[in-house]
């Protein structure tokens, strides 16, 4: 995405993040890992484009020796907002002092695994039955996924992150 510039989220931005999020997650409230999380409580860094739209939304929390990436959405994916917006997150840890970058995704979504493995996190961990669980907090959540695959479990990924000029 030619011109996108990636920053906190302020004010002005909770509107578009809201609407985004209500497409991607029904709403404001994710659950991963055993845990709910209202995205509007949480650091949030915003891909805006040369006209000044939105482009994309992170949001993050800083824990276990890492950033945890709660949700990434893009307006428009394959732009490379998101591909920005995950830079722009490892600025952060580092800065930081955080080690990783970490983040769950679902089982059935093949475009996210494709996406944070070419960006060189790694599974690391898979727990089965984790959206399963999730469901009692969420019951929204859909029983089958992306591409018609059952929705079931929940896969963390990470990468290791080197300060410059550091050793991981």
């Amino acid at each position: 995405m030619t011109g996108v510039h990636v920053r906190s989220a302020e004010p002005r931005d909770h509107a578009d993040v809201a609407v985004l999020h209500h497409r991607e997650w029904g709403g404001p409230y994710v659950v991963v890992h055993d845990t709910q999380y209202d995205l509007r409580e949480l650091p949030t860094l915003v891909a805006v484009d040369g006209a000044g739209e939105l482009a994309g939304a992170l949001v993050y929390r800083l824990a276990d020796d890492g950033l945890e990436v709660v949700s990434l959405a893009a307006s428009s994916p394959g732009l490379g907002a998101g591909s920005a917006l995950l830079a722009a997150a490892e600025a952060v840890a580092l800065a930081a002092g955080m080690g990783r970058l970490w983040l769950v995704t679902t089982n059935d979504n093949l475009s996210a695994l494709r996406f944070y493995q070419r960006r060189g996190l790694r599974i690391v961990a898979v727990d089965a039955g984790a959206v399963d669980r999730a469901r009692r907090l969420k019951p929204t959540i859909p029983h089958v996924g992306e591409d018609d695959i059952p929705l079931h479990d929940e896969l963390l990924l990470e990468r290791r992150l080197t300060p410059p000029g550091g050793r991981p």
